[in-house]
């Protein structure tokens, strides 16, 4: 059982008010809307469900996971190696730059509440990603891999909500009702993500890199995502 130490870091690290930026991206949602793929509480809940399972349970948690272990057996190596790939994975400029920004903000944020050691493998990275960053924090605020894993895809999952019931708009009953739908395939993702090969992770999401993509010529935007 996690202490109430490691539980209060967690909801920290995945509170919406954290200070990284997270509210202000939707990652393709906007445009999946505009489209009018996602129009209703149902659709909503497949869009997000199958983002949740497909693409954060079978790419950005894997590698989060993987980060952190590297942070264990201090491989600054591995840690450079994998924040590359991810990177690479991003198939449009605005995923890119979401994951830069958030890695960046979430970074400046853990040193200045000096979590981490200023002499931290990640200070020296030039570029850091989101997941890098998270995971870093993590192990700085002492979480397990099954706390951290969990806090990581409730952070993702809780931003999506949020987004969604700006954008159709939902109501607050409704959106907690896809919330919590949802937040009940969290275990299987997090059992997922510790046990997969890196060499079946992948970020094979066409959909997603299509409306990311039309995303940035849309003409009415409400997020920068």
């Amino acid at each position: 059982m996690p202490t109430i130490e490691e539980l209060s870091g967690a909801l920290q690290l995945a509170s919406p008010a954290l200070p990284i930026g997270s509210f202000s991206y939707s990652q393709g949602l906007e445009t999946a809307v505009e489209l009018g793929l996602v129009n209703n509480e149902q659709t909503a809940r497949v869009w997000i469900d199958a983002g949740l399972t497909g693409i954060i349970g079978r790419c950005d948690a894997p590698v989060m996971i993987s980060i952190f272990r590297t942070y264990q057996v201090e491989s600054e190596s591995e840690l450079a190696s994998l924040n590359s790939w991810y990177l690479a994975s991003r198939e449009s400029v605005e995923l890119r730059e979401e994951t830069l920004q958030m890695g960046w903000s979430l970074l400046r944020l853990a040193n200045a509440l000096h979590w981490l050691d200023p002499q931290n493998p990640v200070n020296r990275l030039t570029q850091v990603a989101f997941p890098t960053a998270f995971a870093a924090a993590a192990v700085a605020l002492d979480l397990s891999e099954d706390i951290a894993l969990t806090a990581f895809c409730f952070g993702w999952l809780e931003s999506q909500v949020l987004a969604i019931m700006k954008l159709i708009p939902l109501g607050q009953v409704a959106g907690h009702r896809v919330l919590t739908e949802c937040r009940a395939r969290i275990g299987d993702v997090v059992n997922l993500a510790k046990t997969v090969s890196f060499e079946d992770v992948s970020a094979f999401a066409p959909m997603l890199a299509i409306v990311s993509g039309r995303h940035e010529d849309q003409y009415t935007r409400l997020f920068r995502s």
